[in-house]
């Protein structure tokens, strides 16, 4: 994805779009998602899904591998991260807790101090934005 306001909103306006959310969601629980089990889990025909994944692929947060007859589909996490940080740039006081914001890059924001990791209901530590 390039790194300008236009590849940045093409990827926001992709993932806008409630199938390829869902599409994105359903990819993220794997390291390579088999596109088969991606046709059984969407109320969608198989057309329909390929015309989402290839808009997901054209904005570069999904790749697609092909073994054989099948095919796999893998979300490029550093996509995701990119447009987090470029979030995090237009609202200085926002960040991930645990984590503290990037440097910035356009023009000088105060850096946010690093806060503890949340733990959810589950027991398991989350990832919270915060102001």
């Amino acid at each position: 994805m390039p790194n300008d306001a236009v590849g940045v909103s093409e990827a926001f306006k992709a993932i806008g779009d409630p199938i390829r959310w869902q599409i994105v969601e359903q990819i993220a629980t794997q390291a390579e998602y088999p596109c088969a089990e991606l046709e059984d889990m969407l109320p969608v025909s198989k057309p329909t899904i390929s015309y989402h994944v290839k808009i997901l692929t054209q904005v570069g947060l999904v790749a697609v591998t092909k073994r054989g007859r099948n095919y796999y589909y893998t979300l490029r996490r550093e996509v995701l991260q990119q447009m987090i940080d470029e979030l995090q740039h237009l609202i200085p006081g926002l960040r991930l807790v645990g984590e503290t914001t990037p440097a910035p890059r356009r023009s000088a924001r105060p850096v946010a101090r690093p806060v503890a990791a949340a733990e959810l209901a589950d027991g398991t530590s989350g990832r919270l934005l915060t102001w």
